[in-house]
């Protein structure tokens, strides 16, 4: 939990120096500019497990859906998002199960859905990144799992690793990003199960 709000936090850091033009940019995320990423981030604080569940009714209960349902929903202006997200700094709701795990992952990896095709890097505290490596695993929507079976995946930088089999390497933030589903981050990773993860996040785009 303590991870997860410090990412939110620092989130709401990085908001603060986007421009007008930066909120209405391209993500990472197919179809979501700027604004909808972080409107899809703190969109199930304020619902509670019951609000969650009608949600999912709604959107037929496919997580695609309900998550676009969120974000219609959770839409407002940019001071308005960075004041929920600080409002949601420390998550609620289905967001704070697991101790923070969703908090975590959706704030980290949703950051850098916006940062990466921004051209704005970010240097991700270790701790973060060796948590969220090790929760992605165990997070069945990012399937993260499904996309790293077979392989042995080494973060170089943060002293991290798991699996077996052909050997990915490089930096955390960018296997992380990769075994997530974004294929922007295949080209900073070496070793021979590259070319298998590749295919994979093809076939399986986060």
């Amino acid at each position: 939990m303590a991870l997860a709000i410090g990412e939110r936090g620092d989130f709401a850091e990085f908001l603060e120096t986007l421009t007008p033009q930066q909120w209405d940019a391209p993500s990472l995320c197919q179809g979501w500019a700027v604004r909808d990423v972080v409107a899809h981030v703190i969109s199930y604080d304020e619902l509670g497990w019951w609000g969650t569940m009608r949600r999912f009714a709604r959107g037929r209960f496919v997580l695609g859906k309900a998550n676009d349902i969120g974000v219609a929903e959770c839409s407002r202006s940019p001071g308005e998002l960075i004041d929920l997200l600080r409002t949601y700094q420390r998550p609620r709701g289905v967001t704070a199960a697991r101790g923070g795990m969703i908090a975590l992952l959706d704030g980290l990896i949703h950051q850098q859905d916006i940062r990466r095709p921004l051209g704005l890097p970010r240097q991700v505290p270790p701790e973060r990144v060796r948590a969220a490596l090790r929760l992605s695993m165990q997070a069945p929507p990012i399937r993260a799992f499904a996309r790293a079976r077979g392989l042995t995946l080494v973060a170089t930088d943060v002293g991290w690793s798991r699996g077996s089999g052909p050997e990915v390497r490089g930096p955390g933030e960018a296997v992380l990003m990769a075994v997530a589903g974004r294929g922007h981050a295949i080209d900073e990773l070496s070793g021979p199960g590259v070319s298998l993860l590749a295919e994979r996040v093809t076939a399986l785009p986060g």
